[in-house]
């Protein structure tokens, strides 16, 4: 098919595309079929480019660069043995005019092309497309930061695949080259940055705009570092890490939000700082060393003065996750071996971000499947909760009599505060039971549950007199969250508890799979799937098939009925255990 450069076919290109936004599927779909007919023609890209920058109208300069976008991810790359779905000219016009146009263009569109360049970059950078970086620095010259920042998410989207890319020579060379180029500019650029956010402090739209080339840069910083030290990163070390500890404890109340579930600028910026301290804390102590009692001092008050909101979730956690990866290395011991620096971290951080917030609980009821997934899936990277827990975990490597000593006297006082009134203060209950599994369990598969546990936590007594007395209750449906850590607790703790206290669940779990919250009977079918898996000493199931027997039925029976459960028609879990159940029987 003819696809000239010309007027007519921009037109006809034009008609098309508006046609893929009818709402009407008859005229929708033959206008989809139709481009996906030319797209193999010489010039359809170009034709796509041509549109995005001269079109009158923003709708089709936004369609155009959408499926400019969606063209490049399917047919750029060449597959061995089959056809090269772009010819070479495109592919050469494409490189030639690409940064440029992304640069130019209003945001909507900057980010599509900036998607295309990174799909691009992932193949033919740097062999194929050398003077792909070199062109994307100069752009830092022009002291345009809608230019700036479009150069930075391009550059983000090409280089973060170097923190989970292995390691090679083919990286290794790639990564220096992209270091000799940018990472001397990438410097100039963040102090230049720093010194325009004095200059301009107290114009909100400045400051906007320049957080985010700096959140930007933080994480260019963190891919860059990622694979090893670079030279240039240690010897320029002062200067960045001077800047992020004090951006780190920099307040500006123009970027703070009103919003309470959305990260503002600020929450970002620090986040991502977090993280670039707990990488050089982790895999660069020695040379991170003289910097790392600023950075301690600063996050530690970072935790103690930032809210609940949801919107500092990301921030707190990662600031968690810093003081965990620096407490568990034997480099930083000296930091936390103060018993009054434990109990304050056990204290004010620990035991805060461990509480169920109405967040959690709204969660629970509404949207019980993304609870499920963070909760027993271990989704939940980014929470308060499971950071806390690492924290615990990493304390105890070097402190587990003291750390188990102050958290048992929390424990004890959260139960004591349960029992005065259980139905106002269920929570405290819920953050004990949390606080003991963190603390107990050194080491877990999905296969076994916890397989090291703390040796100074009683489980098997803490599961008699806290988790029982709830499984037992007539009521499966009052408490749903404690029910729902009772049963989380058993599944977790199957390995550690003796045979004769899970038989005795089985029969309790069977009642829950009618509990009316989705979070409750998707548990109980999980654990009881999980504990009829358990494999006894000599390799057959610990649980025989003749020891069920009695409640066999029942067990069925409630299985297909939680089915019909508002909410658990497709329910995997239930399902799961009831594949295996009439496997096993």
């Amino acid at each position: 098919l003819n696809m000239d450069l010309n007027d007519a076919n921009l037109q006809t290109l034009t008609e098309y595309l508006r046609k893929t936004l009818d709402p009407d599927p008859a005229v929708r779909r033959p206008a989809e079929k139709f481009l996906e007919s030319v797209e193999c023609s010489q010039n359809y890209p170009i034709l796509l480019l041509t549109l995005l920058e001269k079109s009158q109208d923003n709708v089709i300069r936004v369609c155009a660069a959408v499926t400019f976008k969606n063209y490049i991810k399917r047919n750029w790359r060449i597959v061995e043995d089959e056809p090269n779905k772009i010819c070479d000219p495109d592919r050469t016009a494409i490189k030639a005019n690409i940064v440029h146009l992304m640069l130019s263009s209003q945001e909507q569109i900057q980010k599509q092309l900036s998607d295309a360049i990174s799909i691009i970059g992932r193949e033919d950078f740097p062999q194929k497309w050398p003077d792909l970086l070199t062109e994307m620095v100069t752009r830092f010259q022009s002291g345009d930061f809608h230019i700036i920042n479009g150069v930075l998410r391009t550059a983000h989207s090409l280089f973060k695949r170097y923190r989970h890319e292995f390691k090679s020579n083919e990286l290794w060379s790639e990564i220096k080259l992209v270091l000799d180029t940018f990472a001397g500019p990438l410097t100039e650029l963040f102090k230049a940055t720093i010194e325009l956010c004095q200059t301009h402090a107290n114009d909100v739209n400045a400051l906007k705009v320049l957080f985010s080339s700096l959140t930007l840069i933080s994480k260019l910083f963190y891919s860059l570092n990622f694979q090893d030290l670079p030279e240039f990163f240690e010897d320029n070390m002062e200067t960045w890490m001077t800047n992020f500890h004090n951006l780190l404890t920099l307040d500006n109340k123009l970027l703070q939000t009103d919003d309470e579930e959305e990260a503002g600028l600020l929450e970002l910026l620090k986040s991502q700082i977090c993280d670039n301290a707990a990488l050089y804390a982790q895999k660069y102590d020695e040379e991170f060393q003289p910097f790392l009692p600023q950075f301690v001092t600063a996050i530690w008050n970072l935790l103690v003065t930032t809210g609940q909101e949801v919107k500092y979730d990301l921030l707190v956690s990662n600031a968690i996750q810093f003081l965990a990866s620096v407490c568990e290395r034997p480099h930083y011991k000296q930091l936390f071996e103060d018993q009054n620096t434990l109990t304050s971290i056990c204290e004010k951080v620990i035991v805060p971000n461990m509480e169920f917030r109405t967040a959690d609980e709204e969660a629970f009821e509404d949207n019980s499947e993304e609870y499920i997934r963070r909760d027993l899936e271990g989704s939940d990277i980014d929470t308060r909760r499971r950071a806390a827990c690492d924290l615990v975990r990493g304390l105890c490597k070097f402190f587990e009599g003291p750390v188990t000593g102050i958290f048992s006297g929390y424990v004890n006082s959260m139960l004591t505060e349960y029992s005065k009134n259980p139905s106002i203060n269920w929570k405290h209950k819920d953050a004990a039971i949390y606080l003991v599994t963190s603390l107990a369990s050194k080491a877990q598969t999905q296969k076994h549950g916890i397989t090291q546990a703390n040796e100074l936590v009683n489980i098997t007594e803490f599961f008699v007199n806290h988790i029982l007395p709830d499984l037992k209750s007539s009521n499966v449906n009052e408490f749903p969250v404690l029910k729902a850590d009772a049963i989380k607790y058993v599944m977790i703790f199957r390995s550690q508890l003796p045979k004769e206290q899970i038989l005795g669940t089985i029969s309790l779990l069977i009642n829950y799979l009618q509990a009316e919250s989705i979070v409750v009977h998707t548990y109980a079918a999980h654990a009881l799937e999980r504990l009829f898996t358990m494999r006894g000493p000599s390799n057959t199931t610990l649980i025989a098939a003749a020891e069920v027997a009695p409640c066999t039925e029942q067990l069925l029976t409630n299985l297909f009925k939680s089915l019909t459960l508002p909410g658990s028609s497709e329910n995997e879990y239930i399902m799961k255990g009831l594949h295996f159940l009439l496997y096993f029987y």
